[in-house]
């Protein structure tokens, strides 16, 4: 049986953060969805309110002998701009925000390093990625899983 581990991301539109992790070798499923808020099983209508806290996020399932959680989070990382602040690109609202939710004490000790290791890159600006421990995740509605499979025309600014 193959061994697997899941990680969660926060990055702007979930839709190419979900394709994006599916190119990756040793990535076996990537689902998005909505985290970090305070209703259970929102839907994506109130997810976009920003008013209950939720990011749109991708959980991600993973072989750890085929990849690493830290390549994730260096992959991660070249996905976005870690620097905007709850918003990528012409997405606005923390619902946007850049996210690791850690699921394990090693997953979160993994990302602070990396961000550390990476903050110079950006300077003056600052990382602003909030490094927080996963809560419930839910998956978003089944017309947002696999997004670009259904529809190869759509546009993600990622």
């Amino acid at each position: 049986m193959e061994s697997t581990d899941q990680a969660i991301f926060a990055a702007g539109c979930f839709w190419g953060i979900e394709k994006a992790f599916l190119d990756i070798p040793g990535v076996t499923d990537a689902e998005s969805g909505y985290t970090g808020g305070k209703r259970e099983n929102p839907s994506y209508e109130q997810v976009c309110t920003g008013v209950t806290g939720h990011a749109e996020s991708v959980r991600v399932t993973f072989n750890p002998e085929q990849v690493t959680y830290e390549a994730l989070v260096r992959t991660f990382f070249t996905l976005h701009n870690p620097t905007e602040l709850n918003r990528q690109g012409s997405d606005v609202g923390s619902q946007y925000r850049s996210a690791i939710f850690y699921l394990t004490p090693e997953q979160k000790e993994v990302a602070e390093r990396i961000v550390a290791e990476r903050a110079p890159e950006y300077f003056p600006r600052s990382i602003v990625t909030e490094i927080v421990p996963a809560s419930a995740f839910y998956p978003a509605e089944e017309y947002h899983q696999r997004y670009f499979e259904k529809h190869p025309e759509a546009v993600c600014h990622i």
